[in-house]
């Protein structure tokens, strides 16, 4: 069997045991790579559709992330192709990032994180456990979310809710260009013209979830708006004078922790064996943690205690500083360069998976919040 997968899929040997397999960079994946190859492994930056598959003999496809919008689902279901996403594999990696994103911009402002409102935009995988660890700090969050409330009705607002009533709003909605719900340019013109004064934008969905000229405008004009950015229009095309304006500008990276990729891997590897009739062998291990355990003082004041245990895990401001070094040059050079800020990124884990002692019932339910078992 031909397997032929994205070179930054990590934990690809276990693949190998199935077949012969092949390594590539996933932007560059062409027609003619797949002449004899019945596996395909990718990430988001691969399109897979008619273009790419049309004289190959593909039978499964499998994306190591979330997101399906790279993929020609109709295009799979008419050749009869098996496709599997990893849904969930990276979330907790961009529920990180968001509070590490907070964090910063707290001490930039001087902004008190409990007294502002919150809401998020798309409550799947991502949205969902981010609304979970906002509420169990105790933050007041409104969640908006039509196709969710259409199917299951619940406590969700529409967007002009959001837009009115919070100080902090983090879109997490998958990006679709047709039928009622579209999501592309969701929040526009309009919508940033409407945003209540000193208000934060996090968009680690999809780039075109966010106008990005519009936001660039907004971003000029109103010097109380704040942006964090972790995906692009065009990317890995970057509008460098955009990325400049906001606090935090990062490589599409906001899921990039070893855990979430590893999962990622591993759940494409149980739907292949599945697919196929195979036996999967011993399943992937995830490697120790560097920093062992923590301690905190009883004494600590909360928001030390949060800054100092997220950030013993991840700070989103070395991915900002990395991504910076790299918008440099013609457009050739900063595409590329993008794609290596990805390629090389560091090894960084996630916040549940630290070991932290503490006494005072009131740091037991902010690391409860955050997942972490004391």
């Amino acid at each position: 069997m031909q397997i032929l997968a994205d070179e930054n899929i990590p934990m690809l040997e276990v693949f190998e045991r199935h077949g012969q397999l092949h390594r590539v960079a996933g932007r560059s994946l062409n027609p003619e790579m797949l002449k004899d190859v019945e596996v395909l492994l990718v990430r988001s930056v691969t399109q897979v559709d008619k273009t790419l598959l049309a004289n190959s003999k593909v039978k499964f496809v499998g994306t190591c992330t979330i997101g399906t919008d790279h993929l020609d689902l109709e295009y799979l279901a008419e050749r009869k192709v098996g496709w599997f996403s990893a849904p969930g594999c990276n979330a907790r990696g961009v529920v990180d990032y968001v509070i590490s994103g907070l964090l910063t911009l707290a001490e930039r402002t001087g902004a008190d994180l409990t007294q502002r409102c919150y809401g998020v935009v798309g409550a799947g995988q991502v949205g969902d456990r981010l609304v979970q660890v906002l509420r169990g700090l105790g933050w007041q969050v409104l969640v908006c979310d039509p196709p969710r409330e259409q199917r299951e009705g619940g406590d969700y607002v529409d967007l002009k809710s959001i837009i009115e009533n919070c100080d902090v709003i983090s879109l997490h909605t998958p990006l679709t260009t047709v039928g009622e719900h579209s999501t592309r340019h969701l929040i526009g013109e309009e919508q940033l013209a409407a945003l209540r004064p000193g208000s934060w934008l996090i968009n680690a969905s999809r780039g075109a979830v966010v106008d990005n000229q519009a936001l660039k405008t907004a971003l000029k004009e109103r010097s109380d708006l704040r942006a964090i950015l972790d995906v692009w229009e065009g990317e890995p095309q970057v509008d460098v004078e955009l990325a400049q304006l906001c606090d935090i500008a990062t490589a599409h990276i906001a899921g990039y922790s070893l855990d979430g990729k590893i999962r990622g891997t591993e759940q494409i590897y149980q739907a292949f064996c599945q697919y196929f009739g195979l036996k999967p062998e011993a399943g992937i291990e995830f490697p120790p943690q560097r920093l062992l355990s923590l301690q905190l003082a009883e004494h600590i004041p909360l928001m030390e205690a949060l800054r100092v245990v997220c950030r013993a895990v991840y700070d989103s401001r070395g991915d900002d500083a990395r991504f910076r070094l790299s918008l440099s040059g013609d457009a050739v050079e900063r595409r590329a360069a993008f794609d290596l800020v990805r390629k090389n990124y560091p090894v960084r884990r996630e916040i549940p998976d630290l070991k932290v002692t503490v006494e005072g019932s009131e740091l037991q339910q902010m690391l409860g919040a955050l997942g972490i078992k004391a």
